[in-house]
């Protein structure tokens, strides 16, 4: 087994024994009144194959993590034409609808190799939508990005077993920081992918982390995360430079599914 999986399974053995107990349960956002506040977060589909989660951080500027740009049965990058996100999905219902003019994926992201922390520290993708969303109600979140272990954070995700309606888990943690990774004791799922992870900062909710992937432990879910400030640098200047990034050929990758045993203790790495 590599050193860096066995260091990440150490990390996250860790963070899940020293947990504080006090994570909330995820409460479905079923109504306008309980989705106040979120309506930027949407669902982004990709084609009939799959979906993931997303939130507006401009009028025309969505954030998801990187592997969701890539079929998971060929590896192949999904057409920025086949994508669509909807903000505040909800019953069936979107308060807005909008296709993707472009996209870039974060130039040092890969799914090869062994180096599973390096992996999940790049995991990030700007999606530029084909028309800005302006509504008073769907505002953009701002980004915070200096999180630190034992920051109370809170996530708002879809999942495939709750794809009709975003869920708020108000109260999860960030447990360990390893480089630019991150472990979390928020709950995540298939379809949380990219989901925004949010710090309250002087009562505005900014996102700190996009989940990644998630990981189980002795049935305790933990989810794995990046910090921004880096990353987020890297992405905003590819897409203000403008310099053809968005057209040139993307590498073929696939989907990790990884378990790993260590002793008794079985530790299981998908993707969300």
């Amino acid at each position: 087994m590599k050193r860096s999986l066995l260091f990440l399974i150490l990390l996250v053995m860790l963070a899940s024994q020293g947990r504080a107990g006090t994570e909330s349960e995820l409460r479905k956002l079923l109504t306008g009144d309980d989705s106040r506040g979120w309506h930027a977060v949407g669902r982004l589909n990709f084609g009939t194959v799959s979906f993931c989660t997303g939130a507006l951080i401009a009028p025309d500027m969505v954030l998801t993590a990187a592997h969701c740009m890539y079929d998971p049965t060929t590896g192949q990058r999904i057409p920025d034409a086949e994508i669509e996100f909807l903000a505040d999905w909800r019953g069936g219902r979107a308060a807005a609808y909008r296709g993707v003019r472009r996209s870039v994926v974060h130039p040092d992201y890969t799914a090869l190799g062994d180096d599973y922390i390096r992996r999940v520290s790049y995991d990030l993708a700007l999606l530029q939508l084909d028309q800005p969303i302006r509504n008073g109600s769907i505002r953009p979140f701002s980004m915070h990005p200096h999180p630190r272990a034992g920051d109370e954070v809170g996530v708002v995700s879809y999942a495939f077993d709750r794809a009709d309606s975003p869920s708020l888990q108000e109260v999860c943690h960030i447990l360990e920081a390893h480089g630019a990774s991150l472990i979390m004791s928020c709950e995540v799922d298939f379809g949380s992918s990219g989901a925004p992870v949010f710090v309250l900062q002087g009562g505005e909710a900014q996102i700190v982390s996009v989940v990644s992937a998630k990981a189980e432990l002795r049935g305790e879910p933990v989810s794995l995360g990046m910090t921004l400030e880096k990353p987020m640098a890297d992405l905003l200047a590819l897409v203000e430079s403008n310099d053809g990034v968005f057209d040139r050929p993307k590498p073929v990758v696939r989907r990790l599914t990884l378990e790993a045993t260590q002793g008794s203790t079985g530790a299981k790495f998908v993707r969300p």
